[in-house]
């Protein structure tokens, strides 16, 4: 797996959050969510298991578009609805045809952009931009480890992968960017 960081020191307090991916550049890009409740468990938010806002894991993701390299208006959400029962949430992004094949994502040349909505209404928008290298994007994690509350940390770190078959792709990127 080859890597790229560029990291920001922007953190901030969060009980719900929104995160919104817009392009309407023709290609399949995904958002998703991992989680690690506070048991231990991990889950994944994806297209292929959208979550649920009202039961556990309290994430959902609102459709998969773009499927197929479409142009146009696509856009996805994911909403996180209740942190309490979690320890830490992932977010990412990932080029679906690009992991696939193990090819650099259209990053570079798409519109894709995020914005990540706090429940008052503070946001913060990223553009994805790892240049020639990378097809998952992990922008973000909401740590909820502290008593005093959930603290969301802009990560942003490129990762190429070759087939997405499991969560345990995605927490290598995790455990690199602990490492660090």
């Amino acid at each position: 797996m080859e890597l790229q960081q560029t990291s920001f020191d922007e953190i901030i307090d969060v009980k719900q959050l929104t995160v919104s991916m817009k392009w309407t550049t023709a290609a399949d890009f995904d958002l998703a969510a991992a989680y690690e409740t506070k048991e231990g468990k991990r889950g994944l938010v994806y297209f292929g298991g959208l979550g649920n806002l009202d039961a556990f894991p309290y994430i959902r993701l609102s459709k998969d578009d773009g499927v197929g390299d479409t142009g146009g208006d696509n856009e996805e959400s994911l909403h996180i609805n209740r942190l309490y029962g979690m320890n830490h949430v992932w977010l990412f992004c990932w080029d679906y045809g690009r992991v696939q094949e193990g090819k650099s994502a259209r990053f570079k040349d798409s519109d894709v952009n995020l914005t990540i909505t706090d429940e008052l209404g503070n946001n913060v928008t990223v553009e994805i931009d790892t240049g020639e290298r990378g097809n998952v994007y992990y922008m973000a994690s909401i740590d909820n480890t502290n008593p005093t509350g959930a603290t969301l940390i802009n990560t942003s770190l490129a990762g190429t992968l070759k087939g997405l078959k499991t969560l345990e792709q995605l927490m290598a990127l995790v455990r690199y960017t602990n490492e660090k």
